[in-house]
């Protein structure tokens, strides 16, 4: 995968911009929130990336902030939710204001998103509220690591659903283990 970009912005226009790498150039889309903050042209910029990969295109999106690109993967896995209508989202809405809306259950803010229906809006409540505050970036200090949390992320990451990570983690005896041994026996009682 391609965890970020540094390079040299050649062009942009929303919501495409092109990064020139050391002579290869990248074409990226981004949400506005991330064109906002964008240098002039000729100028370094880098942006987090996430690559997604169809049988007809690769497809590469930019972020500013790794919290940007956090969210956008979250709302990508909300169902109905696809790349576009996640940049629409992000280009509407900071990821903390975003946190707001599903905290408060504002779908009425959520519907003045172009693309963004009734439907969806709950959809989007529903399927967040309980997996949000990491994505949206309100992340725990270097001080408090929590491993078991970080296990279930790790989890999530691979595939499984945040209950379905959630369950094989509790199943673990996680006492005092470092996260990696944690994750692996998740990982095996999984495949029992």
């Amino acid at each position: 995968m391609i965890g970020f970009l540094r390079g040299v912005l050649v062009a942009k226009r929303p919501p495409s911009l092109v990064l020139d790498v050391g002579g290869v150039g990248y074409e990226v889309d981004a949400p506005l929130s991330t064109f906002y903050g964008l240098p002039d042209l000729g100028e370094e910029v880098t942006l987090y990336t996430h690559l997604a990969i169809r049988e007809d295109a690769h497809h590469l999106f930019g972020f500013a902030s790794e919290a940007e690109r956090a969210l956008f993967r979250t709302l990508i896995k909300v169902s109905g939710v696809g790349a576009k209508l996640a940049l629409t989202i992000l280009s509407g809405l900071s990821a903390a204001e975003f946190q707001r809306c599903v905290e408060a259950q504002d779908t009425a803010r959520l519907v003045r998103l172009p693309g963004v229906g009734k439907r969806t809006a709950e959809r989007l409540i529903v399927e967040l509220r309980d997996r949000l505050p990491e994505a949206a970036g309100a992340r725990r200090s270097e001080a408090d690591p929590n491993p078991l949390e970080d296990a279930v992320a790790a989890l999530i990451a691979l595939g499984f659903k945040p209950a379905e990570a959630d369950a094989l983690v509790r199943k673990v005896p996680a006492q005092g283990k470092p996260i990696e041994e944690v994750i692996r026996l998740a990982l095996q009682s999984a495949r029992k």
